[in-house]
């Protein structure tokens, strides 16, 4: 057996150490799997915000956002097929769309909101999130929010009054407002207030009708197969459609959240150094204490022959044990505490603020490993200061003392 594994093993299971220092030894061990469960909560939570709200996001937007500066987009038949060409390497998935802002009213209240038409066929993505009838965007259909539903007391198959201005014009007697009458085919429930509140759906034809625009849209969502060139395709689709198309991004429309997230994510090296500066003292501080109780079992050691090389690995070895008792603890510790929160869903946010209801969690071994590697290279650095102070000790010293 490999000598310094050999008497790391033995001072590990030797029962002639001390409580105070059996104590310590478990204190480090501890404050390191703190430490990396931390660290493995707060990424993991940072990595599921930034995806959760992008997918959201996406579900009812798009990844580029097609507008125009004018009020509509004519002809937009003859525009679809240039939009595809440009964009054939990345599996685009065009829907033209109608929208403006309306007025609904209920038997019991009145509410602004955004009312979208789509094409019947174009199954959204926020068909996921139906949570009361279906999605249904037939001629007299809508679809709404589930936090509009409860201000406006609607449920399933209720009745809803949109009211809509005429060219965009200041209603008067001359100029009455656009009335129509839709039933409830859906609620949805996205978790982030702002569409769960303002947004409603109904069929293309319909919104066209209402709006009186005829056959014009107001933009088209586009979803990418690979969004990893989405900035440079932007500028590209802008330049190739021209006025009247406004071109933008998902991060240029939703540049205040974004930004928002990366600020989120400003504290975290910080965070880390913290941590892991403790975990380094608490390893350097157990493994000093060793070698003061250990420093007759080194001299013994270096009187029958071990080299210095040989006492040194054996003390590393020991603090590679603490950082690996740690780092496996405190993996699952925080995969059993995300894991509790996913199903329990202990903690709760307000949607208002945080533009979702559960705490999400992106769970991934990358995160598992990559904050396990950092901290098993900074214990092992951590080992090396009382792995030298050890191997420096005189045998005749020690043993005089002993």
């Amino acid at each position: 057996m490999y000598f310094p594994w050999f008497i790391a093993k033995r001072f590990i299971l030797s029962r002639k150490d001390s409580r105070f220092i059996n104590l310590i030894t478990g204190i480090s061990i501890v404050g390191i799997a703190l430490g990396v469960a931390t660290l493995v909560i707060a990424v993991s939570v940072l990595r599921g915000f930034e995806k959760t709200i992008t997918d959201k996001i996406v579900d009812f937007d798009s990844h580029i956002k097609v507008t125009s500066f004018r009020s509509t987009l004519p002809d937009y038949q003859k525009t679809l097929p240039t939009i595809e060409t440009e964009l054939k390497n990345y599996d685009p998935k065009i829907t033209p769309f109608a929208s403006k802002l309306v007025i609904v009213s209920s038997k019991k209240t009145k509410e602004g909101l955004n009312l979208i038409g789509i094409p019947d066929d174009s199954q959204p993505s926020l068909t996921k999130n139906i949570v009361e009838g279906k999605f249904d965007l037939s001629e007299s259909s809508i679809v709404i929010g589930k936090k509009l539903a409860d201000k406006l007391f609607l449920r399933k198959n209720d009745q809803i009054t949109v009211f809509a201005l005429k060219q965009d014009q200041i209603p008067s007697p001359e100029n009455i407002p656009n009335i129509k009458k839709y039933k409830v085919a859906g609620i949805f429930e996205s978790g982030m207030a702002n569409y769960d509140d303002n947004y409603a759906y109904v069929s293309l034809k319909s919104a066209q009708n209402i709006f009186e625009i005829g056959d014009n849209i107001t933009g088209y969502n586009i979803k990418l197969g690979d969004i990893s060139k989405i900035d440079s395709l932007t500028r590209h689709l802008g330049k190739t459609l021209r006025y009247p198309h406004a071109v933008r991004s998902i991060f240029q429309i939703h540049r205040n959240i974004f930004t928002w997230i990366e600020l989120q994510k400003e504290p975290i090296p910080l965070i880390i150094a913290l941590i892991i500066l403790v975990a380094v003292f608490n390893i350097v501080g157990t493994l000093l204490m060793i070698v003061l109780e250990k420093t007759n079992a080194v001299g013994v050691l270096k009187s029958i022959g071990a080299k210095r090389k040989q006492i040194i690995f054996v003390f590393l070895i020991k603090g590679v044990l603490l950082g690996l008792g740690g780092i496996i603890l405190g993996n699952l510790l925080g995969y059993v505490l995300m894991k509790i929160q996913i199903e329990l869903n202990i903690i709760k946010i307000p949607s208002s603020v945080y533009f979702m209801t559960k705490v999400p969690f992106l769970i991934s071994y990358e995160t598992f490993v990559l904050i396990s590697a950092i901290t098993f290279v900074l214990c092992i650095a951590a080992s090396v200061i009382p792995s030298v102070i050890a191997s420096r000790i005189k045998p005749i010293t020690a043993l005089r003392f002993s």
